[in-house]
């Protein structure tokens, strides 16, 4: 029991009540949203259907606009109206202000009533810019008139097919020079040359320019001279002075930007010049006024337009009843338990196997042996129940590995220790004389024992980062010299030929920034475990040269030793560089040594940044490979990346580091 309520927390802090919690207060958030965007959606849909909301009716009511403003009343509206509603599968209807009908695309004798709101007001001197598709093209909310609202501008047959053919001719013209223009027509059948681009100083250069363009026909004169009076008419009430209006509706000299000859800007009805200042403001209004009392008797009067479904009926609002609150209530209750419902499952489902690590880790804590977690699938879980076995496979692995370490140390640490006792207490006995040779077997039992220490020494340096570097630049080839002369006369007893092969000719000298004399110690350990495990008649071969890698861009040296020894078992290969490992199981130091120096030559060369591995063919022989960075930097990064430290800027480590 005291086990079980150290294994589950206190519910505040559980897992799986506060998934519990998460998950309903998504739930009852996604209701809420849910029931929100529905009531959204759905009253924007009735709103649409009963044509308040027109931005999907566009097109109808720029039909109508434009309908409106080239003619003067709505007859004959009836049939486009039948067009439009055929088109978009709506009832469309147009009355006047006062609801007397106009135009109604409903088929039956006593149409179903109107709503009490219109869709819009179809007024071609009071456009809607938020639903004409022509507001951009009079400057948006500057100039409510409808474009296409151009009155006495209109041009009649014969005007219009003169200006048609001197447009024509430019063009032409300008397309001869290399400048793309076509012939536009506006609302008034007044054409102008437009040039691709838009680009009137090249238009300029060229002689093309034709003034026939630029000049006001007689109606145009006669429309213009006529909104003149009605604006200074204005103007005169609010005793200012009045204006002489361009053909493109600016006043003054200079008050708008002229066009190039030929290449017209100008329009009937384009927006007047807003200006700063309180007689351009006023002067702006009174034009504005003026054209829509021109305008007035061109133009259809202002119409009511209804837009609704096709069976001429209309959806009433959202009515949140009672009723409907209770049904949406129930809903969201309904979709709330089963969230709860399932999130009661699925935490089950995921809080089972933590409970199992949690009680796995507790027993591993108490040194009871944990049965391996149960993986169940290949979920999030099941991977950290995965993870969990390696890491207490590993442990178990760990701890029997120290068990054996201490007990190879114990053997490694007795051999030599036994003799030197034995040898004392022979002479302390009388049975052997403290002669030469008597000291020379003591020393030489010492030399072993003081060897053992030493390499343990260097691994705990190594293990804890403190291993004493003294790196300078260093010729790798005068190292691989110093080892072979060092090993020689052991290889020459042993029947091996040792050989360090020199660099290639043509290849550059090899050097790195390291420590030279652990460097030899690491070749060192390697050459002296290849002459042992080398039978008489075989050879030994030590050679260096450079390599690029991708884990070292400023290159790398790359030394081989290698042997033509028995070679070791795949089985075994994965552990040469383990501690107190021998292929032997016999552990005799006279062939198998002490099991450290391979061990060690990884460590070194780990602190200088590089990397060992080992390749091996039973019966043939064996290859072991270091590579070293040559450059410091890397040296170092890849060090402390090891968990190596590196050198200060004197190459050495402090006093705290050793």
């Amino acid at each position: 029991m005291p086990r079980d309520r150290r294994t589950r927390p206190p519910l505040r802090k559980s897992l799986f009540v506060r998934l519990l919690a998460v998950s309903a207060l998504v739930a009852a958030c996604s209701v809420a949203a849910t029931a929100w965007i529905a009531v959204q959606t759905t009253s924007g849909a009735i709103r649409q259907e009963q044509g308040q909301n027109l931005t999907a009716d566009a097109r109808i009511y720029d039909s109508l606009l434009g309908y409106a403003a080239g003619h003067p009343t709505w007859e004959g509206v009836d049939s486009t109206v039948r067009e439009l509603a055929r088109q978009s599968g709506r009832r469309i209807a147009l009355t006047t202000e006062q609801r007397r009908p106009l135009a109604d695309s409903a088929s039956r004798s006593s149409p179903p009533a109107l709503p009490p709101q219109a869709s819009a007001i179809v007024d071609p001197l009071s456009v809607d810019t938020a639903l004409s598709r022509t507001a951009d093209r009079t400057g948006g909310a500057a100039d409510r008139v409808d474009p296409r609202a151009v009155g006495p501008f209109r041009l009649p047959t014969a005007e219009r097919t003169a200006l048609q053919r001197a447009a024509e001719r430019n063009a032409e013209c300008l397309n001869r020079v290399g400048i793309a223009a076509d012939v536009v027509r506006g609302p008034s059948g007044r054409p102008r040359v437009q040039v691709v681009g838009n680009d009137p100083d090249r238009v300029q250069d060229t002689r093309c320019a034709s003034e026939d363009l630029d000049t006001p026909t007689t109606t145009e004169r006669k429309a213009l001279a006529t909104l003149n009076e009605l604006a200074d008419a204005c103007l005169k009430r609010q005793n200012r002075t009045g204006i002489q209006l361009n053909l493109d509706l600016s006043w003054g000299d200079g008050s708008a930007p002229k066009a190039a000859a030929g290449v017209s800007a100008a329009v009937p009805v384009p927006v007047p010049s807003v200006r700063t200042g309180e007689d351009d403001r006023a002067a702006a209004s009174c034009v504005d006024t003026a054209r829509r009392e021109q305008l007035g008797s061109y133009v259809a009067s202002p119409a009511l337009l209804f837009i609704g479904d096709e069976g001429g009926t209309t959806v009433p609002g959202f009515d949140l009843s009672p009723a409907n609150t209770a049904k949406i209530a129930g809903a969201a209750a309904l979709v709330l338990a089963l969230t709860v419902g399932a999130t009661v499952l699925a935490g089950s489902r995921l809080v089972r196997p933590l409970h199992a690590l949690t009680g796995a880790a507790q027993r591993m804590r108490d040194g009871e042996d944990s049965a391996p977690v149960q993986v169940t699938d290949d979920s999030e879980i099941g991977r950290l129940a995965a993870a969990f076995n390696d890491m207490a496979d590993h442990r178990a692995r760990l701890e029997t590995q120290r068990k054996d370490m201490v007990s190879d140390v114990a053997h490694e640490l007795r051999t030599p220790l036994s003799n030197i006792r034995g040898w004392l207490e022979a002479a302390q006995d009388g049975l052997a004389e403290p002669d030469p040779a008597f000291i020379a077997s003591l020393h030489t039992e010492a030399v072993q024992l003081q060897h053992i220490i030493d390499d343990l020494q260097d691994l705990a340096a190594a293990d804890a980062g403190a291993l004493r570097l003294h790196p300078e630049p260093v010729r790798v080839e005068d190292v691989l010299a110093q080892v072979a002369a060092a090993h020689q006369a052991r290889a020459e007893t042993a029947g091996v030929t040792l050989t360090a092969l020199p660099a290639m000719a043509d290849a550059p000298s090899l050097a790195l920034w390291a420590d030279p004399v652990r460097l030899r110690q690491a070749i060192g350990n390697l050459v002296a475990n290849a002459v042992r495990h080398t039978p008489s008649g075989g050879r030994v071969t030590v050679r260096a040269y450079g390599a690029s890698s991708a884990t070292a861009p400023g290159g790398e040296v790359v030394v081989e030793v290698a042997d033509t020894g028995s070679g070791i078992s795949a089985e075994h290969l994965p552990h040469v560089f383990d501690r107190f490992w021998r292929a032997e199981k016999s552990r005799s130091r006279r062939t198998g040594g002490s099991g450290l120096g391979l061990a060690i030559v990884r460590k070194l060369v780990e602190a200088h940044g590089g990397s060992a591995s080992a390749a091996s063919v039973e019966g043939k022989g064996s290859v072991f490979t270091l590579r070293l960075p040559t450059d410091a930097a890397e040296a170092a990064g890849t060090a402390e990346a090891a968990g190596t430290r590196s050198p200060d800027a004197g190459g050495r480590y402090g006093p705290d580091q050793v």
